[in-house]
This record gives C-alpha cells, sequence and structure tokens, in this order.
C-alpha cells in the first residue's frame, strides 16, 4: 500500500519556519519532532520562504516585513498627529496661536 503524504497549509509553513528562526536553544530536530515533522521539511520550507520573501521586493525595493515595520511607524506618527489635531480643536483658535482676530483675518500680536 502506498504511503499516503500530508498537505501542510502555507500559514502552518510559516509558523514552523518562525519557530524555527526563533528556537533560542532548542535544535531544528526537537523543532520538527514537536511539530511531527523532519528537519528536512523545516530547512527546504525556509529556503522557500526566504526567496519568496526576497522576490517580494515593493517598488521602493522593501521587502514586506520593512514595509510593515515602515507603515508601523507611520500610522503610530498619524496616529499621535491626529490626537494632538483632537486636542487642538477644544482650545480658541486665537489662543492656539497668540493671534488676535480681527474683522476675519488673523494679525500677528
Amino acid at each position: 500500500m502506498a504511503k499516503r503524504t500530508k498537505k501542510y497549509t502555507d500559514e502552518f509553513k510559516r509558523d514552523a519556519v518562525r519557530l524555527m528562526r526563533n528556537r533560542g536553544k532548542r535544535t531544528v530536530t526537537q523543532i520538527a519532532d514537536d511539530l511531527g515533522v523532519t528537519d528536512g521539511m523545516l530547512y527546504r520550507w525556509s529556503d522557500k520562504l526566504s526567496k519568496e520573501s526576497t522576490a517580494k521586493r515593493n517598488e521602493q525595493g522593501e521587502s514586506l516585513e520593512q514595509e510593515n515595520r515602515r507603515l508601523r511607524k507611520e500610522n503610530e506618527q498619524l496616529r499621535i498627529e491626529r490626537t494632538i489635531l483632537k486636542n487642538r480643536q477644544r482650545l480658541p483658535w486665537p489662543y492656539l496661536l497668540g493671534e488676535k482676530l480681527v474683522l476675519g483675518y488673523v494679525r500677528a500680536a
């Protein structure tokens, strides 16, 4: 009778490779045994994912991880700016700018 091969999802493979790369003092063989796969499979998955990640670059030459890191920083900066603008709306305009309003125009004090 022929041996049946297991099909692993891409998500499982990515998680397994992430475990392998962040293994600490554990060996690849120990991690592979815990997951029920061979260490050779983990190495193949790792090679495949690293080739895919270098192939997948955006127009700025960033990998997905670099782009994600950049976008998270940008998102945090936008959140801070939004919070500042929300708080500024509570104060009157001339008070904020240190200026006086004269007939609808802003004039320096």
